[in-house]
């Protein structure tokens, strides 16, 4: 068996370390790790440094830890008051050596605001910081593209000053109606006020009294066949709805309240955060790093990250409860998590972005090696002939419900769409995984067999050991001869490497190879749940229809073509199902959908 590329990490463990984990104090702080020449290669934060730093070296430690373990010839510790103390002392520190294994977010500007002037001609301008006085601001938003299209937006409703200097003229802004012209105008304290009172209100998100002024000049420019300005007022008014849509106040308190969620797959880790302030939402982040250490300190790393950027709301809110008490110690801020309600809501909506940023990042990983390269390398590494052609299978039910199989196939590295199968499970048992594997493969390839077609290069299944081997058994018992592996799992769930049916492991070293296979993963993995979702939901339907008196063969097809999913049948209201059926038979199947 080829030898695994996880071991403890006191293999590692020098003379010169035992003597420093023996002096670590009991104490809050922040520790440097050093190689041996010297460089400082990880810094970090503890409560309590005895725990914390002894762990890597005394610990079993894996993937990037690892590497970084081995790396280090010594430390040192700086011990301070509190938690607080300790993560100023080791940002500052972290900006100062900058050390190869520690995960910094690439973008470290500032977040922006709309500022607003208070005293002078009403301007609005971008700035990075809210520290001068002489303007209010608006947000954080998490990217200035926001920001500039609010700003553009009020600069077309309202008449504010555009010109950084005052011209000796009027301009076309004042023959559109979008300035005063303090140029030549002198404007009333007055009427500035009220300007800076209504730009407020619509940046808080209250504009329906400027989306109806909009319209009654959309409908007279209409009536005196101005179709031109009546289209620029149209197109106002869309870009104001566009931005209630997508700033929707969610929170009737109209606190100001940050939303975190995390998710992590293969080594890599995703943090999404949505920005409400006055209860709007003002914007969504996400950012994609690799996983180091444990999952709740480099969630806290990163989130205490993001607010050397921006300034703490009153709340923050995060899916894990473990972050919250490693938080606590560090933000001055009500920091929490939820488990019902609407911010539980908001909580899964953070959790989706999360796991789409991961889904956009492995899709989007450039592959600068040509994708036959590497699957030329990936036989080599297997020591099989080059697999041109991959077949790739996974399983998917829900406690043993509608259970099904999944196969797609991959060739010179792109998907085969037309040659990609569904498997309705036959057998009984059907909670059974491995039994399920050797179904879908003695079917498949018995039918390539019979039909004389041609097989793949090389069959991947996603499991470990006891998946190879049942569909290894399966081909043994057809007599077909393919290779078999499986994409190895560690015991944190994310795939380290390839096993056969030896247990041999081959580790998967070239990143590159790494994401392709990954994807590859992700795809039959997609397609088994997608097709198991499809059973489910029509089992679901035809078990509700057949509850119902009065739904016919006809009316089912009808129901059907209408609301083709069990989601979108509930989501349908009683006036538009008693448009398709009888009154009592609607209100029967409404009932039935909701109880």
């Amino acid at each position: 068996m080829k030898e695994e590329a996880e071991r403890p990490s006191l293999f590692f463990m020098t003379e010169k370390l035992k003597v420093l984990i023996a002096n670590l104090k009991h104490s809050p702080g922040v520790y440097l790790m050093h190689d041996k020449e010297g460089n400082v290669i990880y810094v970090g934060k503890a409560k309590d440094l005895q725990k914390r730093v002894s762990q890597y070296f005394l610990r079993p430690q894996s993937g990037k830890v690892f590497k970084m373990v081995q790396n280090v010839d010594y430390f040192e510790t700086i011990i301070v008051q509190n938690e607080k103390e300790a993560l100023v002392l080791e940002m500052n520190l972290i900006h100062q050596y900058y050390p190869r294994y520690n995960i910094l977010l690439k973008d470290g500007s500032h977040y922006p605001y709309i500022a607003l002037k208070k005293k002078g001609d009403v301007t609005l301008s971008i700035k990075r910081n809210n520290r001068d006085k002489g303007y209010e601001y608006f947000g954080p938003f998490p990217n200035s593209s926001a920001a500039y299209k609010m700003v553009d937006l009020i600069n077309k409703v309202y008449p504010i000053r555009k010109c950084h200097s005052i011209p000796s003229q009027v301009c076309l802004y004042y023959h559109l109606g979008q300035c005063l012209a303090p140029c030549v105008n002198k404007i009333d304290d007055k009427v500035y006020d009220e300007l800076c009172d209504k730009i407020k209100n619509f940046l808080r998100g209250n504009n329906s009294d400027v989306i109806k002024e909009l319209k009654n000049k959309m409908n007279e420019a209409s009536n005196n066949l101005e179709f031109e300005l009546a289209k620029e007022y149209k197109e106002l008014i869309d870009s104001i709805e566009h931005i209630n849509t997508s700033m929707t106040v969610e929170s009737k308190d109209k606190t100001d309240r940050d939303i975190f969620a995390y998710s992590s797959r293969n080594g890599y880790l995703s943090i999404a955060f949505l920005i409400y302030r006055n209860g709007m939402l003002l914007g969504k982040e996400s950012h994609v790093v690799e996983a180091f250490g444990l999952e709740e300190e480099q969630v806290t790393d990163l989130i205490t990250q993001l607010y050397e950027r921006c300034p703490l709301p009153l709340e923050v809110i995060i899916n894990d409860e473990n972050v919250v008490n490693e938080l606590s110690s560090y933000l001055d801020a009500s920091v929490y998590s939820v488990s019902k309600g609407n911010l539980y809501d908001l909580v899964m909506s953070a959790k989706s972005n999360a796991d789409n940023a991961l889904d956009e990042y492995f899709l989007s990983s450039k592959l600068d090696t040509d994708k036959v390269e590497l699957i030329e390398e990936l036989g080599k590494l297997l020591k099989i002939k080059t697999p041109y052609h991959i077949e790739l299978f996974d399983n998917s039910h829900l406690q043993g419900s509608s259970p099904v199989g999944a196969m797609v196939a991959y060739i010179n590295g792109e998907p085969a769409k037309n040659l990609y199968r569904k498997f309705k499970i036959e057998h009984e048992e059907s909670r059974d995984d491995f039994k399920s594997m050797n179904e879908v493969i003695t079917r498949h390839y018995s039918r390539l067999k019979n039909e004389n077609k041609k097989y793949p290069d090389l069959i991947l299944v996603d499991g470990g050991l006891p998946q190879v081997e049942s569909a290894s058994k399966a081909l043994k018992e057809i007599d077909v001869d393919i290779p078999v592996f499986g994409l190895y799992k560690n015991d944190k769930h994310s795939t380290s490497g390839i096993i056969d049916v030896n247990g041999d492991i081959y580790p998967l070293e070239n990143k590159k190879l790494f994401f392709l296979l990954t994807r590859m993963q992700d795809e039959v993995h997609r397609f088994a749940i997608s097709f198991h979702k499809e059973k489910r939901n029509k089992a679901m339907t035809v078990s509700i229809f057949d509850e119902v008196k009065g739904l016919g063969n006809k009316r089912r097809e009808i129901l059907n073509k209408f609301y083709p999913d069990i989601n979108s049948l509930k989501n349908a209201t009683k006036e538009e199902l008693s448009q398709i059926l009888p009154k009592d038979v609607s209100e029967d199947l409404y009932n039935k959908l909701h109880n």
